[in-house]
């Protein structure tokens, strides 16, 4: 994580269509920006949160430990997207971890200046409330998903949204190896299984293994495995 000193960047961030009515002129001067690379934490379950975070560029993965010790996927979000605001009006710790997935810009309030300049402003209201109400249905459709729905079709959804960001042609269709015990355990199967429907994938010409690398090769192909992607 590092702080982005780039006014003229974070200006162009608050003319996006999504955020030039929300924010409140008075708490324009205590947003900062913030960069974090493939793999940073933004925030983990359980931590006190002291501010929000407004995504503007790049993927975040969604992710949450349950009461028997599970990390289960919820989902992966693309701009514009809020982390922290379920805290932020509750007054409670971290609900879920966020991890970037590809480079990633924020834009961050802290919650003191939110509170004093915000709590009254009906347009930041609005927004929060259209953001938490569809975060709840997502998280019902991600327990049914897990639930439901075959390993074979989610991890075709999986790699889908953690090999690939519509906003940034460079991110490529690739999960390192060392990534792959992770994967399994948040899609919700073993290890063992999950590198047998890799094999089953490479012999579909859907995936291929290289060294170190799992690499997408029939991205449409794998969309239609998926049915329709989920986790997004």
């Amino acid at each position: 994580m590092k702080e982005i000193a780039d006014a003229m960047l974070l200006q162009q961030y608050l003319a996006m269509p999504q955020l030039e009515t929300v924010l409140p002129e008075a708490l324009l001067p205590h947003l900062s920006l913030y960069g974090y690379e493939p793999g940073e934490f933004v925030c983990s379950q359980g931590e006190t949160p002291q501010q929000l975070y407004v995504l503007v560029k790049g993927k975040l993965k969604i992710y949450t430990n349950t009461a028997e010790g599970r990390a289960i996927i919820l989902s992966f979000k693309t701009p514009i997207e809020v982390i922290g605001d379920i805290e932020y009006i509750r007054g409670t710790d971290i609900h879920n971890t966020v991890e970037a997935v590809t480079p990633v810009h924020m834009i961050v309030i802290p919650y003191k200046w939110l509170r004093k300049y915000g709590k009254d402003h009906a347009p930041l209201l609005q927004f929060l409330l259209e953001i938490i109400t569809r975060k709840f249905t997502i998280k019902s459709n991600a327990f049914s998903f897990n639930l439901l729905y075959p390993v074979e079709v989610r991890l075709a959804s999986y790699m889908l949204s953690v090999c690939f960001d519509e906003s940034d042609t460079r991110f490529h269709g690739k999960l390192r190896t060392d990534q792959l015990k992770d994967a399994a355990n948040l899609i919700g199967t073993s290890y063992r299984h999950m590198n047998r429907i890799i094999q089953q994938f490479c012999a579909e010409g859907l995936l291929e293994r290289r060294k170190g690398v799992i690499v997408v090769k029939d991205k449409e192909g794998l969309r239609k495995r998926a049915s329709e992607n989920i986790y997004e």
